[in-house]
């Protein structure tokens, strides 16, 4: 049976834009709470999120911008975060997402890739000095008419200069607005060149938004916390946008990711649902108060943005009340979700795969090289096609062609085997793959037997150059708290006899920390490079 699943069309897509959808659950509760920022304990019921964001959008409008011209927004998580997005959606202002963790080379190649007229920016954050960043860029940027700080007066007046327009400036806008008009731009992290701008629709992330949440079961009962970042898709698209469809609570627990302060929000605000990447949840599970959180509102959420240890996914059903947790799969050019677990599912599928097809999407595995479909049970790179796929790269047509094939399949460069059930495992990348002496390994096998081990916190495993065998594995551990560290002799009798030679790591590197995006994926290439020069390799 061959590698291809397509995913039910139930429940129906929705052929509107995110600003009607958004006053569709503004009329159907008016007077509940829709948006809490825990860390200032401001609250507004959907009546007053979406009177703020009509305000800020008709900002936008008095500042000249007119429908297609890009906004960027650089900040940490806080609520005119979500205020901007929206009302840029109404606005029909295309939002440009800028990574908290940029600097002013990375910030001028946005900004002037693609064409942003006005960005909305905080003046710092942590060692993020934004409003000095932005100043430093000006004369690069030719194209940036005007920077609106949020913790200056800028914020005020840019509201306050939408006074002056006519009552009904914003809605002859959002009349002219279609599902299809792009409205968001991501810049990928890439690991080699410069970063490509996916360029999504409403209908891109809004469904998506809609159908992850769909498939939690998230309802006007459920509060979700979200400390994973508002700037990537997780936290604009599958929080967010998931939310404003069902009418849930949105709870904002801190600028940015604090374990404490995370189980705080869950406990003291009784959220139903928690997202993070698997460190995330790391990071709170091994967090020295977390027994003395009151977790129990919690029955579900969504672990994401790299692939799940098992045992993290068990601590979160059995220790954080999460008894229908969902892992979903998917990344930023298919807005981004395209595999999810479901709530029903056993617990092998829900702790061992990333699920199976989403709705109104179809995925297949193919053979690499000849890109034919494989029988199920084999490795190939995954494959994605329906309404989530991105328009394309932002003004990249030559790179947009090479991640979507002419018959519409975004390739993931994910490898992965779907099993004779229609459920999906990601074995690896394409381009972590390591193939020692002509053996293929997929480093994601040994990450998962060595987490059995009592005492690895965390651990990634890698490829570096060898001589004999062209790759060897090399292994970063994180240890648990109060464990002596491990080195390549006592990693080699851990596995003797349980794991194949061959995919024995020779090198092990005992660290506190891996190197990783903003959004928790981590950064191989960047692994290899280190581990070369450390080991003195090729």
């Amino acid at each position: 049976m061959e590698s291809y699943a397509k995913g039910v069309t139930e429940p129906s897509l929705l052929e509107e834009t995110i600003g009607a959808n958004l006053e569709r659950t503004v009329a159907a509760h008016r007077d509940r709470e829709a948006l809490v920022e825990f860390a200032t304990g401001r609250r507004w019921t959907w009546g007053e999120l979406d009177r703020d964001v009509d305000a800020v959008a008709r900002g936008l409008l008095a500042a000249g911008l007119v429908k297609g011209d890009r906004v960027g927004i650089w900040a940490p998580n806080c609520a005119e975060w979500t205020l901007t997005q929206y009302a840029a959606a109404k606005a029909g202002l295309v939002l440009v997402n800028v990574n908290p963790a940029y600097r002013t080379h990375e910030l001028a190649y946005a900004v002037n890739q693609s064409g942003m007229r006005l960005i909305v920016a905080a003046t710092r954050f942590k060692t993020s000095e934004y409003r000095q960043m932005i100043e430093a860029t000006a004369a690069e940027c030719p194209l940036l008419e005007r920077a609106v700080y949020l913790d200056t007066d800028d914020w005020a007046d840019l509201v306050a200069s939408g006074e002056q327009l006519p009552d009904g400036a914003l809605a002859e806008r959002m009349a002219t607005l279609a599902p299809e008009d792009p409205i968001n731009i991501q810049y990928t992290s890439g690991t080699t060149g410069r970063p490509k701008g996916a360029t999504l629709s409403h209908r891109n992330i809004l469904n998506n938004g809609y159908l992850v949440t769909e498939l939690i079961t998230l309802t006007e009962e459920d509060r979700l916390c979200i400390p994973v970042p508002f700037y990537h898709c997780f936290g604009m698209v599958m929080a967010n946008l998931g939310c404003t469809a069902h009418g849930t609570t949105m709870v904002i627990p801190a600028p940015g990711f604090d374990p404490e302060i995370t189980l705080r929000a869950v406990a003291e605000e009784r959220c139903t649902a928690v997202y993070g990447v698997p460190t995330m949840f790391i990071a709170m599970q091994h967090h020295p108060t977390f027994a003395e959180h009151d977790l129990s509102s919690l029955r579900t959420g969504i672990m994401a943005g790299s692939i799940c240890p098992v045992e993290v996914m068990r601590r979160c059903i059995n220790d954080m009340h999460m008894a229908e947790v969902s892992i979903a799969y998917g990344m930023t050019e298919t807005s981004p979700v395209s595999c999810q677990t479901r709530v029903d599912d056993d617990l092998e599928r829900r702790t061992s795969t990333i699920g199976q097809v989403h709705p109104h999407v179809e995925v297949k595995v193919v053979d690499p090289v000849s890109g034919r479909s494989v029988e199920r049970g084999e490795p190939g790179e995954l494959c994605t096609r329906g309404y989530s796929v991105m328009l394309g790269y932002w003004e990249d047509p030559d790179k947009t062609a090479e991640a979507i094939d002419a018959d519409g399949w975004m390739h993931t460069g994910d490898l992965a085997v779907m099993r004779e059930d229609g459920y999906c495992n990601i074995v690896g990348r394409i381009k972590d793959m390591v193939i020692r002496g002509g053996e293929n390994i997929y480093p994601r096998e040994i990450e998962e037997f060595l987490y059995e081990h009592p005492d690895i916190e965390d651990v990634q495993v890698i490829g570096v150059p060898d001589e004999k065998y062209g790759e060897e594995l090399c292994a970063w551990i994180k240890m648990r708290s109060g464990a002596l560290p491990l080195d390549a002799a006592a990693v080699r009798a851990y596995a003797d006899g349980r794991l194949s030679h061959y995919k024995i790591p020779r090198y092990v590197l005992v660290v506190e920390e891996f190197p990783m995006t903003v959004t928790g994926k981590i950064r191989k290439v960047q692994m290899r490079e280190e581990t070369a020069k450390t080991l003195g390799l090729g």
